[in-house]
């Protein structure tokens, strides 16, 4: 019996005759060069990023909607593990399920395969498109041009995928959306890490179950995440890919976190918080040393009597040199916790680098 065939006689079952109703739109999509994959997802449902995504970046993604068929999920990302395309996962699915007119499926394997289903007796207006590394689908929706915007977001965004998808959200919304109003949304993205394998299922996870602007929480939240969890993922993935000797790839992964310190910084609202994380990890990866010191000092201007921040800041300076600057500030931050043992290290640090530069010394 071949693997898939066992697969499918253990997990397949016949589809509960009880459902809940995510009627919704959502799209699932790929990065072929980082080998991202992810859905999102908005409606006027609670929860709704409960029971539509689902992710795995080995094999790929499953937005499952409409008079949902959670279990679509699960199970079809086993079929896929067991080597079953999209296409291939997507009819197993639905020649199992009675339900299958009031389903509403798109599917993207790890190679880019899409297959995509909309029941007969979806609610109007519903149905979807394709294109290259990504499927948007939707139902109960108020015309087919929040697709039709959902393809057009997502072919003309650059960045991380997950950026790439908000942005797919906010057009689909902007065109009309779902036609009963919005509550909750929801973007999950994999990514593959050999060093990290927490990252292929939840290397973005971002939900709002219950909120009268879902999307723009779901941005308010991703810029918050995109400078701290999502801008030590990018480190790492650089030091992933120089091992492997992938120069160019280790210097997008620091490119990606340039970018991401532009936009913050371009943000009247973003926290000292964000841009202290930016700026920490630029500069103990010697990069864009100017951007990290404007993103710093910014940080500290807004809360001067945060003793991680002026760390962060001395840290910039000694990086840049400026051995004085660094002194002076360490000691500020060592006056606001004079236990920490780490800021005594680092302070001594400082003073040592300075000391070694001093004329006749």
């Amino acid at each position: 019996m071949k693997h898939w065939q066992a697969v499918t006689a253990a997990v397949i079952l016949m589809s509960v005759t009880a459902a809940q109703a995510f009627a919704t739109f959502s799209i699932v999509a790929r990065d072929p060069g980082t080998g991202e994959i992810g859905v999102a997802v908005q409606s006027k449902a609670f929860n709704v990023g409960m029971a539509v995504p689902w992710v795995d970046a080995r094999v790929g993604a499953i937005a499952t909607q409409a008079s949902t068929n959670e279990s679509f999920g699960p199970r079809g990302l086993a079929l896929m593990r067991a080597g079953l395309s999209a296409e291939e996962t997507l009819a197993h699915l639905l020649a199992r399920d009675e339900g299958r007119a009031n389903r509403q499926v798109g599917v993207m394997d790890a190679a880019g395969g899409i297959a995509q289903h909309t029941g007969a007796s979806t609610m109007a207006w519903a149905g979807g498109v394709t294109g290259d590394h990504f499927a948007a689908q939707g139902n109960i929706l108020v015309s087919e041009e929040v697709v039709a915007a959902m393809a057009r977001a997502f072919e003309s965004t650059e960045g991380d995928l997950a950026y790439r998808l908000l942005c797919t959200l906010e057009a689909a919304q902007e065109a009309g959306g779902d036609s009963r109003g919005k509550q909750s949304a929801a973007i999950l993205v994999g990514r593959p890490s050999a060093a990290h394998p927490e990252y292929e299922a939840r290397y973005v996870d971002i939900r709002v179950d219950d909120h009268t602007e879902p999307i723009r929480e779901i941005r308010r939240l991703y810029h918050m995440l995109e400078g701290s969890d999502m801008a030590l993922a990018h480190i790492r993935y650089a030091e992933e890919y120089r091992k492997a000797g992938d120069e160019a790839a280790a210097q997008r992964e620091l490119d990606r976190i340039g970018m991401i310190l532009t936009n913050a910084l371009a943000r009247e609202e973003t926290t000292p918080g964000t841009l202290n994380g930016l700026a920490w990890y630029l500069a103990t990866n010697d990069t864009n040393l100017e951007g990290a010191l404007e993103a710093a000092e910014r940080a500290s201007a807004a809360e001067p009597e945060s003793f991680e921040i002026l760390d962060t800041l001395g840290e910039v300076y000694f990086r840049l040199a400026r051995y004085d600057d660094a002194v002076k500030v360490g000691e500020k931050a060592l006056a606001l916790s004079p236990d920490d043992e780490y800021l005594k290290s680092q302070l001594d640090r400082f003073k040592n680098r300075r000391t070694d530069l001093e004329p006749g010394e």
